[in-house]
């Protein structure tokens, strides 16, 4: 009886919080639908008209959308390709004794705690600029005519900032999963003669999957949210280069000032992510299985 009042009692506790976090997550959801249905302009206020699916169907028809969903794609898939494979790299670089490790391991994972509109910013105007920029200094210094990153290759240039930001986190959860390996395993093949890479691909790789399949669902899931480095370097451009799915949605909603539009964007864009990412909970489940 008394185990039945504590239970009680914890439910009415928790209950305000509960309530209050179901609130938060569907009251803006529950206006962004309704927004969707409406043919909702800024610059005509007062003539909104209820419209149906109208809204989801010139989005979804819109050639900005095709453009914007594969530079999306290709961001994700660019960014994931060097940010794990850097951070394999760097995770057995790490796991090696040698003076200043502790140093060195701070530094590598400096990048991660930098705001991503300063990390943009730095990349912009220090590292990628045309003219005064260290890339375009090591190029001249070489004989090389400098690259305008963000006028000739901007997805490009927008992937690498981003993999620079998410390369740290790849290397921290691999090189806890390198250190986690049975060092006895790996003596033994070494003692057996068996060379680095087939160490590498039979010994360490199969022991990282569960690790890269980790890596790969956190950061794809964040990956398709990708905003603020694309706002100030290219502004999505040139022309649509650089735009992706939620820089369209802005621009829908604040440069075009078409909210209905820009909310039935929003709403495509929760189910793309959720569709990714129940993908990817079931991969990392038969993974975790296995």
């Amino acid at each position: 009886m008394a185990t039945r009042q504590t239970r009680a009692l914890s439910r009415i506790a928790v209950a305000p919080s509960v309530i209050m976090l179901l609130m938060w997550m569907i009251v803006p959801l529950a206006m962004t639908i309704w927004f969707s249905l409406l043919r909702y302009n800024l610059l005509d206020p007062g003539n909104e008209a209820f419209v149906g699916l109208a809204n989801y169907k010139y989005f979804l028809t819109d050639p900005a959308f095709f453009t914007a969903l594969f530079n999306t794609l290709k961001l994700v898939a660019g960014v994931l390709v060097i940010s794990v494979g850097g951070g394999i790299l760097l995770a057995l670089l790490l796991d090696q004794p040698f003076f200043g490790q502790g140093i060195v391991r701070l530094m590598v994972i400096a990048p991660f705690f930098i705001m991503p509109t300063v990390s943009a910013l730095v990349w912009k105007n220090l590292l990628m600029h045309p003219v005064s920029g260290f890339f375009a200094w090591m190029s001249k210094a070489v004989g090389l005519e400098p690259i305008d990153w963000f006028a000739n290759a901007p997805l490009t240039a927008i992937i690498l900032i981003v993999a620079w930001q998410w390369l740290p986190f790849a290397t921290l959860i691999l090189l806890t999963a390198v250190q986690s390996l049975d060092e006895e395993q790996k003596e033994a093949a070494e003692m057996d003669g068996t060379p680095p890479l087939s160490l590498f691909f039979y010994i360490i790789l199969p022991h990282l999957a569960r690790a890269i399949t980790v890596v790969i669902l956190i950061e794809t899931i964040f990956l398709l949210n990708v905003f603020a480095e694309i706002m100030v370097t290219t502004g999505g451009g040139p022309g649509q280069q650089t735009t992706n799915i939620p820089f369209l949605v802005y621009a829908q909603a604040l440069l075009q000032f078409d909210v209905g539009s820009a909310s039935a964007g929003g709403i495509v864009a929760v189910v793309l992510a959720n569709i990714v990412a129940i993908f990817l909970v079931r991969l990392i489940g038969k993974n975790l299985e296995a």
